[in-house]
């Protein structure tokens, strides 16, 4: 096609709509920039304004802080701060009135009263303090109104004069002492916004294991069970908790010094064994390198194997792991056992007598020496104080079949133990317990000679009546802590014994256990408790997580 022959472009002024079109367009972004112009000078405006309020406010701080006469008196804690002795209110007495003294403490509450008052409640392991602070020299309001901000939990160091109040304040556990503050310093700042408050945890747990947002008569939170667990170091921190760990420790220290006072020798067994061998399908498995272990259900063989290692008495405190799937008010998957084994000359009644002894010794001891920590337990426990001990200092021991005769006498079907085919139920337990209670007047009893049928393939049976046992079990308020027995000494009566359980004894991982007795083994008896329960059962608590410090059941891994 030949130039001559392209269509002829119309020229701008030939198209009257395409001359119209950028004149609009111009227009538009000329107030486009005008909007955009004003809205940048209103955000610088606003921007300058904000400035210049800042700079205030900073300069009016800075003016306060160089005004306040106590700005080294309060705030985060100095370097250079002396590390001065601090009192423990526990050891605070009438003897500090008008005395200077500093504490270490949590804030369990603080509040601003006026620009010249405000107070603090602080906590320390449960007991609380009150502490004020009022406008005199040197106190300024500035370190006032920083005392009543302070945030819940967090950890103080108070420095102050110890007056008696007007009035004795209630809300204190040091009813008659008040610190009238002169220091304090943040040591450890706590969260503004906790998952639980300590002070709602302070009282019992519902009985329900439901979860909602129930309020009781006064409106204040209910915090159940599950809550306080899984913030247990929040719910460790309040008065009853306290207590409860202080009683755990005595039982432990109580149950070590009675067996090392007897003569007997702490010993440590391992926790990973190569086999299940006590009871089957009730043990955690756990990879151990390329092959399979399992956490041992309890140190029984290995008790057994020192005594055939001439040890003579031995005891221990660890952990004890059962694979059971119970989620009962008095079971865990993992406990504190308490287990000992010793030897005897003539009849395990030896050992049954001081294991009797000893259980009556740590239970006398823990009224003596724990008093006051019962105190606390029972504002919100009240059976914590009411454990009722033999008269005479004894145990109360009854035979088996003793406890199917009264359960009968009352009513109760015991055909299946009168048979020897099942021991007695949970329900069993706690009746034969309330009716112990009421004609022996204890809330601490053994039973003896128990069927065969219901005891471990170690147990020796009773020379007198094979269908009984030479084994024992140990009870508080109606519910066992102890299991224990003679033990099979002689290695055919052993091996012969497991297979009548239904065991083998070619069986891998009782090799070892079956070699200790061909080597010989002199008689021996023992057995083992369990801490949480005796615990529990001691100060009357209604669930055995309370008696744990991390429990672990079938649902609770953590924390």
């Amino acid at each position: 096609m030949a130039d001559s022959e392209l269509p002829t472009r119309p020229k701008p002024e030939e198209t009257p709509a395409a001359a119209a079109a950028p004149a609009e367009g111009a227009e538009a972004t000329k107030s486009a920039s005008k909007s955009a112009a004003k809205k940048a000078a209103k955000e610088k405006a606003k921007a300058e304004k904000a400035a210049a309020r800042a700079a205030q406010e900073k300069a009016q701080a800075a003016a306060a802080e160089a005004n306040d006469t106590a700005k080294d008196l309060y705030g985060k804690l100095p370097e250079t701060e002396d590390v001065l002795p601090a009192t423990r209110f526990s050891d605070i007495t009438d003897e500090h009135y008008e005395q200077e003294i500093t504490v270490v403490a949590r804030v369990d509450n603080a509040r601003v009263q006026s620009a010249k008052l405000a107070f603090l409640m602080l906590r320390q392991q449960g007991q609380k303090v009150q502490a004020v602070i009022a406008l005199t020299e040197p106190i300024s309001r500035q370190m006032i109104k920083y005392t009543g901000g302070l945030n819940v939990n967090s950890i103080v160091q108070v420095t102050g004069i110890v007056k008696k109040p007007g009035v004795p304040i209630s809300s204190a556990t040091l009813s008659n002492h008040e610190i009238h503050i002169r220091k304090v310093y943040m040591i450890s700042e706590a969260a503004q916004m906790l998952p639980m408050q300590v002070k709602d945890a302070e009282r019992p747990p519902p009985e329900t294991t439901e979860e909602g947002n129930e309020v009781d008569a006064d409106g204040t939170p209910i915090v159940t069970l599950k809550t306080r667990l899984d913030n247990r170091v929040l719910d460790l921190q309040t008065e009853t908790s306290q207590a409860i760990t202080w009683i755990s420790s005595g039982v432990a220290e109580l149950f070590s010094e009675y067996m090392i006072k007897s003569g007997s020798r702490w010993i440590f067994t391992p926790k990973l064994v190569g086999a299940a061998t006590e009871g089957g399908s009730n043990v955690f498995e756990v990879k151990y390198f390329k092959k399979n272990a399992y956490l041992a259900q309890s140190p029984q063989l290995y008790k057994q194997m020192c005594i055939a290692g001439d040890m003579e008495s031995v005891f221990e405190v660890a952990p004890v792991f059962r694979a059971e799937d119970s989620n009962t008010h008095r079971h865990l998957t993992e406990f504190a056992g308490l287990d000992f084994e010793k030897t005897f000359r003539g009849h395990y009644h030896e050992v049954l007598e001081f294991a009797e002894n000893l259980l009556v010794f740590i239970l006398t001891q823990l009224k003596e020496r724990y008093k006051d920590q019962i105190a606390v337990i029972q504002k919100s426990y009240p059976k914590a104080g009411d454990f009722k001990l033999p008269k005479d200092g004894k145990a109360l021991r009854l035979n088996y079949m003793d406890g199917v005769a009264m359960l009968k006498e009352a009513g109760v079907d015991v055909s299946e133990q009168e048979r020897f085919e099942n021991d007695f139920t949970t329900a069993m337990e706690k009746q034969l317990g309330q009716m112990i209670r009421e004609k022996y007047d204890t809330d601490f009893y053994v039973l003896d000679k128990f069927p065969m049928a219901v005891r471990p393939f170690y147990t020796k049976a009773c020379p007198e009546d094979p269908r009984f046992s030479n084994s024992y079990d140990f009870f508080m308020r109606g519910e066992e802590i102890m299991s224990g027995a003679q033990r099979i000494n002689d290695i055919k009566e052993l091996e012969e014994s497991m297979i009548a359980k239904g065991l083998n004894p070619n069986q891998e991982g009782f090799e070892d256990y079956l070699a200790a007795f061909r080597q010989g083994c002199p008689p021996h008896a023992g057995g083992g408790l369990g801490l949480n329960r005796i615990v529990m059962f001691f100060l009357g608590l209604p669930n055995v997580r309370l008696a744990s410090l991390f429990p672990r059941d079938p649902q609770r891994l953590r924390p």
